[in-house]
Parts: C-alpha cells; structure tokens; sequence
C-alpha cells in the first residue's frame, strides 16, 4: 500500500512540475513574440524613414512556374502517350528618384506564358510549347511637388503583348494632373488630361480617344516580402466601350538567398480587346451584343528578389 501511494504522490508531482515548466515555456515564448514584434515596428520605421531620403531607389523580383509531366501506356487516361508542360515567367522592376521638389517614377511588369499539350500517338498533333500568357506593362511618372502630399505631375504608361502580335493592339497614354502620395509606398495618379493612343491593325475595332487616367500603385518590401499592386484605368470622353482597366498584384516571399514562393493576380477589362476576339467567328458582331468577359490570369511558382 505505502508502494502504491509513494507512486501516486511522485506521478502527481511529475505533473504538477510539468505543467508549471509549459506554463513558464508559454510565458517565456510569449514574452519572446513581443520582442520580435517590437523589433520588426523599429526595423519598419527605419525603413520607412530611408525610403523618404532623397536619391534612388531601385528594386525587382519575380517569378517562374513550371510544370513538365509525361506518360507512356498510362492506359488509366484517354491519351495514354502524352506529353505536356507549362511554363510561366513574370518580373516586376522599378527605379525611383525621391528629390526636395521633385520625384520620378519608373516601373516595369513582365509577364510571359508557354503551354505544350503533345499526343504522341498524333503525328499532326503540335509538339511544340504556345505561347500562353503576354503581358508587358511599362510607365513613366514625374512630379513637381507642391507640398509633402500632393504633386503636378505628367505619366506616360505603354501596355502590349510581345510575344505574339506586338503592337496590335498597343496602348499609350500620355497626360498630366496631379498625384497623392498619401504615404511613402502609395502613388496615386489622377489625370483629368490623358489621350490613349490605340495601335493596331483593326482601326474599325481599335480607337484612340482623350480621357481620365487613374492609376494606383502600391510597392512595398517588409523583410522577407516584397509586395505590388497597381491599378491602371482610363475612362474615355467619347464612348465607354473605348475605356479599360488593368490591375496586377504581385507577392514574393524570399526563404533563401533571394529564392523564395511567388505569386502573381491580374485582370482587364477592355471592351475593344473582347470584340476584336469575337469578330474572329462571328463577323457580324458589335459594341452592343458582344460578350465582354472580364480578363483573368495567375501564376504561382518560384521567386527570386534582386
């Protein structure tokens, strides 16, 4: 009996001595999350602090997806000789100058997408990799400043494809208004004075017309992540069909030496693109009854920071 309860009292012991070490383990990591938490908040306004100095900034990163598969005799699928892949690449740059007076704004996004689906058993079937994804994206932006917040400014921006059908359609956009840097990674662009410049084969589709330019941008680093929004609308005076709308997000999280997981969002609108597609089986089709679906794509893969 004095065996049983000599047991007891040390497995009772055991316990509470347990208990008390995870609750002081908790305490201590507790108190350890704080300090990181405490540290990142300086870290962050240091940060932010020199990207308000004057001079240079500059900074990329992007992203590669890929996915390479093959089959022979994998009777369990239709095609049992197959052979397929997808292959996709973005990179996002920019180069901005911050002075007393005056700032200038530049940035890049590529993004560029190939795709293979290959039957082996078809000797007409195309082995080769399409072109999938075409994206390029490009924009100027000056200021003078009038206060900390609020500068004129004067943007240029240039979209088209280059893989396929370069140019057709290309968009410019040049004008001037005034810009709202509310905080140091936020650039908003209002241009009540902007003419879009359309560039394509098909002038009965594509048009050029004078608007309003809006544009959206937000880049931040924190650490490890590197983060870009930018949203790009222009409203045409003339017609709504000739307006459209553009907005990319792209996220990278760097885990080592630079490569990290990428991940890139972007969607359009635009009216012009949509019936200068239908138009290549339904001849007859119009402004008024085309389909015009919004615009989508993603891409998730590898990333690397610069």
């Amino acid at each position: 009996m004095k065996k049983i309860v000599l047991t007891l009292a040390l497995a009772f012991v055991a316990t509470v001595g347990f208990s008390q070490t995870e609750e002081e383990l908790k305490g201590q990591l507790g108190a350890a999350k704080d300090s990181i938490a405490a540290i990142q908040g300086r870290a962050d306004a240091i940060q932010g602090a020199i990207d308000a100095l004057p001079g240079w900034k500059k900074g990329a990163f992007g992203t590669i997806g890929a996915n390479l598969s093959s089959f022979n005799n994998w009777y369990g699928q239709g095609t049992p000789d197959l052979s397929s892949g997808n292959i996709g690449v973005t990179v996002n740059a920019f180069a901005n100058l911050n002075q007393e007076k005056f700032f200038w704004r530049n940035s890049g996004n590529i993004n560029l997408g190939w795709v293979k689906f290959d039957d082996k058993n078809d000797d007409t079937d195309d082995d080769s990799f399409k072109q999938g994804t075409d994206v390029f994206n490009i924009s100027s932006l000056y200021g003078r400043k009038l206060n900390e917040k609020w500068a004129i400014s004067g943007l240029g921006e240039y979209r088209t494809t280059i893989l396929n059908n370069f140019n057709d359609p290309g968009y410019l956009d040049l004008g001037v208004g005034a810009t709202w840097t509310p905080i140091a990674d936020l650039v908003v662009v209002i241009h009540p004075l902007n003419y879009n410049f359309v560039f394509s084969n098909n002038d009965a589709v594509f048009e050029s017309s004078l608007g309003a330019k809006i544009v959206a941008d937000y880049t931040r680093q924190i650490g490890a992540v590197n983060f870009k929004s930018n949203l790009s609308m222009f409203q045409s005076y003339k017609s709504g069909d000739l307006s459209n709308l553009t907005w990319i997000n792209s996220f990278g999280y760097t885990l080592w030496n630079g490569i990290g997981l990428g991940f890139e969002f972007g969607l359009r609108d635009n009216k012009q693109e949509a019936l200068n597609f239908a138009l290549t089986d339904t001849p007859t089709e119009t402004f008024d009854t085309v389909d015009n679906k919004l615009q989508t794509y993603f891409l998730v893969g590898l990333n690397y920071s610069l």
